[in-house]
């Protein structure tokens, strides 16, 4: 597949912290158990309400893991790439697919309805790479579109690009979607506070998150929740005690740090590389943070990555936090105890 051409934004990260350039946290996050499936790319994943998990692969497909991990069932096919999942209140999932947009699938039935599609203008622009959703008590779906410039074969454009083109969205109960934000550096994960006042999008390309308050005298207004993040945030979910858990799918590159403020020729460069060695630049770490409504990071674990790596999506419950991997072909589970 012919890679597209870059146009790169000459930008300035932060000075990464020395977290950044650790490899295990103290002390470091538990061996995990894994759920193997029938698939690769368990990108996000959900807890239904008679606790199986749910997850999509790479091939289209939505499983449904038991809690013991014996018996995987597919349940629907998105006939796209699904990315995060999220449970509505009639029972239906919510799938965010990067290539077919935003989607309701039936987990009994396997039907699926498009409730934003990615062939058409949603609030105005191309819904290009549907990536992340949470779900309001009232029914309101808070997604994300990640990028206006690449397609999800080739997120790593974006990220080298650096030219600011994602959005977070909001698609009411009328069917109606609005753009909340736009200008986003790879626009990712999506969560709600606890009590709904506000919702945070990840930045991948930027090391942040950013809220968007929903209630209150600052309705509509937009802050930096957390800045200068030690890796590359992906999809969010809301925890116990209101703490927003973060999947951080690789830590902080400092040669694309370094690449950055220098040259735009310099990561045309890098882009004209082979898929192989770009791949490399990647670097292997299982790692997840949770903060809190001030920004302050309360729970930091990270692994090796040895038995798993790349987590794209997570989830608490019952006292286990359940990881999903771009890469992997497993949902891992760690005691959070």
């Amino acid at each position: 597949m012919q890679r597209p051409p870059i146009q790169p934004v000459m930008w300035q990260p932060p000075t990464a912290s020395p977290r950044a350039a650790q490899r295990l946290s103290t002390p470091p996050m538990d061996r995990p158990r894994l759920l193997p499936v029938t698939g690769v790319g368990t990108e996000d994943v959900v807890l239904d309400h008679e606790g199986h998990v749910v997850t999509g692969v790479a091939d289209g497909g939505i499983l449904r893991v038991s809690p013991d991990g014996r018996t995987v069932t597919r349940v629907a096919e998105t006939g796209g790439r699904p990315l995060g999942v999220e449970l509505l209140a009639d029972g239906r999932l919510l799938v965010c697919d990067a290539y077919r947009g935003l989607l309701a699938v039936d987990p009994v039935g396997g039907g699926v309805e498009v409730l934003a599609a990615g062939a058409e203008r949603v609030a105005g622009k191309p819904l290009v790479v549907c990536n992340n959703a949470a779900v309001g008590s009232d029914g309101t779906i808070y997604f994300t579109d990640s990028s206006q410039r690449f397609g999800l074969e080739h997120y790593t454009a974006d990220l080298l690009e650096h030219s600011g083109t994602g959005r977070l969205l909001r698609r009411d109960a009328s069917g109606e979607v609005t753009e909340l934000l736009g200008g986003l550096q790879f626009a990712n994960g999506v969560a709600l506070a606890q009590d709904e006042s506000y919702v945070v999008v990840a930045e991948t390309g930027a090391y942040r998150l950013r809220r968007v308050w929903l209630t209150g005298p600052r309705t509509g207004q937009d802050e930096v929740l957390a800045e200068n993040l030690p890796g590359f945030p992906d999809n969010l979910s809301t925890g116990t005690g209101g703490r927003i858990w973060v999947a951080l799918a690789s830590p902080r590159n400092p040669a694309l740090d370094w690449v950055a403020p220098k040259h735009p020729v310099l990561r045309k460069g890098i882009w004209a590389l082979p898929p192989a060695l770009l791949t490399r630049l990647e670097i292997r770490t299982s790692w997840v943070l949770a903060v809190d409504g001030t920004g302050q990071v309360v729970c930091d674990l990270q692994g090796d990555g040895s038995r798993f790596h790349m987590v794209t999506g997570m989830r608490e419950h019952e006292g286990k936090l359940y990881l999903g991997s771009l890469r992997e072909r497993a949902v891992a589970v760690i005691d959070l105890s």
